[in-house]
């Protein structure tokens, strides 16, 4: 908890000089998605505050908001805790990602000339974390790709709704006892992904998609169901 919070202190530049409960949300909600917080972790309101130099009021109103989007939880006489998702909920994700980057795939075709750079670079920033043997980087990569890939849909609406999703996703990649046999197999996969977009053949990273994401669907409920 410490490491996490100290890590806070470098966010207080976001916040402006009006410290909203929404830019603490945004930042806190940004840090569980590079997972800084684990599921189950408790939060201090005194240490958070502290880091973010913000009253408990405007902090207690951005775990509200948190707990809204499923990725707080509030435990009477207990305080505030990063929620810990069930298999259930996995596959509930699953189910609307597909919506949301299916959606995307088939939209990739009348994409701008620029607008697979931002894809591009995640699959560049997940190989060079890969090579270094920073798989929790890679990790944090691939939700950097999933992001960019929701983009090309042109929807301010579904980016932020994709940007929560992929923040509860993060708490669900914690489950994982080995996080390279995770995530080594999605680095070439987002690459190949990206290539059919760029190519053009939206038919056929559609029906890659569909299979990508049954494939990490499957893996994430096997880790939970010892522990549901």
């Amino acid at each position: 908890m410490d490491n996490a919070v100290a890590e806070l202190t470098h966010d207080r530049d976001r916040l402006g000089r009006s410290s909203t409960a929404e830019r603490v949300a945004d930042i806190l909600r940004d840090r569980i998605a590079e997972g800084l917080f684990a599921p189950g972790q408790r939060l201090s309101e005194e240490a958070i505050g502290a880091a973010l130099g913000v009253s408990r009021n405007t902090l207690r109103e951005a775990f509200r908001l948190l707990g809204h989007e499923r990725l707080l939880e509030h435990r009477l006489n207990r305080g505030v805790f990063v929620r810990v998702l069930s298999a259930e909920d996995v596959a509930d994700l699953y189910r609307v990602r597909r919506v949301i980057e299916g959606a995307a795939v088939r939209h990739s075709p009348d994409a701008a000339p620029g607008a697979f750079a931002a894809i591009r670079e995640t699959v560049a920033e997940a190989r060079r974390a890969a090579q270094e043997d920073r798989w929790q980087d890679v990790g944090t990569a691939n939700i950097h790709f999933h992001q960019a890939l929701v983009a090309l849909n042109g929807s301010p609406r579904l980016d932020e709704t994709m940007r929560q999703l992929l923040a509860e996703l993060r708490l669900v990649f914690h489950v994982m006892e080995n996080p390279r046999e995770f995530h080594e197999p999605f680095v070439a996969r987002n690459a190949e992904l990206l290539e059919l977009m760029e190519s053009g053949r939206a038919e056929e990273a559609g029906r890659a998609l569909e299979a990508y994401l049954d494939d990490a669907e499957k893996l994430l409920v096997r880790a939970y169901t010892p522990r549901s």
